[in-house]
């Protein structure tokens, strides 16, 4: 390699950043748990760090290497992805407005909710699936936000993310993507023109179900992203340092992890399309997909481990078939080492407007016969 050659992304993640110990020749980054930093004789911060509500060295090598990854100009890490949706919504005043899909995660939809009943934050929801419906939902002038998750969550709808940056940036807004089940080694955000890059860290970055945490990065330092930061100090809202120790972990085999759970994806939804049983396959890597075209031009990377079913049944057979899964473990959250069926209106609760025949799947890293066999005995005891 030549001496200006730059690693590639999957190499920097894979090295935490190229991280080596001056003193110890330690490969591993270290885990700094202090609160707080002394002083010198002249009352100055030895290392620049005051208290660990406002940052530390584990976090930061953590938000570094993410900012890097990204694309974007600075990262913060959360002590869950709530925390970070929180923040960024915090810095909108009373009277402006968010656009959004009418499905997506349904935590953040919740939030959005609750910021309009209590703090007269409108909230303009449009459908994914028409992607004409997120321009004629933004309102020049009044629209501050325009928050999109591509894929959606839980129908795989995919939103073209450099033509809402066009719609958001034409009316005056900025735009936030919700890049959790596309993280960067398929889709770069800020890359496309997004503002705001986001991820429940909890899923695909960590990847092996023991940390939540959430990540903002930023393709630009504007007031807009010191307010954010004071946000975080204020709230408490900073990840622990053992929490980003493992999700900088995490990180270093992500381009691994992603890659194969997005072949078993690939090879479940293949396998499954047409299958007597089942209604429907929701995977963006299906050339049949609506979305497969915008998926191909901004997943460069594959399409990711997440699929939904839609099976030829009522709610209650989905329900029944979830439970009888033996390999699939029947459980919330995604983006893990191990395969999760989860059926997603039982757990969004009765105001879902997902459709009850619908069962989210998560693949993992395992041997994908035994995913296919899996759902395949499941779909013969209905």
């Amino acid at each position: 390699m030549t001496d200006n050659r730059k690693p590639e992304a999957r190499t920097r993640a894979a090295q935490a950043g190229r991280y080596i110990d001056a003193v110890t020749g330690a490969i591993v980054p270290p885990m700094q748990p202090s609160t707080t930093f002394a002083r010198n004789a002249d009352y100055d911060l030895l290392g620049g760090y005051l208290y660990a509500r406002n940052a530390s060295p584990t976090v930061d090598h953590v938000e570094r290497l993410m900012a890097e990854l990204e694309g974007g100009a600075a990262s913060l890490a959360f002590a869950s992805g709530m925390a970070a949706v929180a923040a960024l919504v915090e810095t909108l005043d009373a009277g402006q407005r968010i656009t959004a899909p009418d499905i997506m995660y349904h935590g953040v939809k919740s939030w959005m909710l609750r910021q309009e009943r209590k703090r007269g934050i409108g909230l303009d929801l449009f459908d994914a699936a028409k992607p004409d419906s997120l321009a004629r939902a933004i309102t020049p002038g009044k629209t501050s936000l325009v928050w999109i998750e591509t894929p959606v969550n839980p129908t795989w709808d995919v939103i073209d993310i450099a033509r809402a940056a066009e719609a958001a940036h034409a009316a005056g807004a900025i735009l936030a993507v919700d890049s959790t089940c596309a993280p960067p080694p398929t889709t770069r955000p800020l890359q496309l023109g997004a503002d705001f890059s986001f991820h429940s860290a909890t899923k695909y970055l960590n990847g092996h179900s023991d940390v939540t945490a959430g990540v903002l990065t930023a393709r630009s330092i504007e007031p807009r992203w010191d307010e954010i930061s004071a946000v975080r100090v204020s709230h408490g809202s900073i990840i622990a340092p053992f929490e980003a120790w493992l999700l900088l972990r995490g990180i270093r085999t992500l381009y691994l992890r992603f890659a194969r759970a997005s072949e078993n994806a690939l090879a479940l939804a293949r396998h499954f399309s047409g299958h007597p049983k089942i209604a429907a396959v929701l995977y963006p890597g299906l050339p049949s997909h609506p979305g497969h075209a915008v998926a191909r031009r901004q997943m460069t990377g594959g399409f990711g481990g997440m699929m939904s079913i839609r099976i030829k049944g009522d709610e209650r057979a989905a329900r029944r078939l979830t439970a009888s899964l033996k390999v699939f473990v029947p459980a919330t959250s995604l983006g893990g080492v191990e395969s999760l069926a989860e059926h997603r209106k039982s757990v969004e609760g009765p105001d879902s407007i997902v459709p009850g025949d619908l069962i989210r799947l998560s693949l993992g890293i395992e041997a994908v016969d035994d995913l296919i066999a899996d759902l395949e005995q499941a779909l013969m005891a209905l």
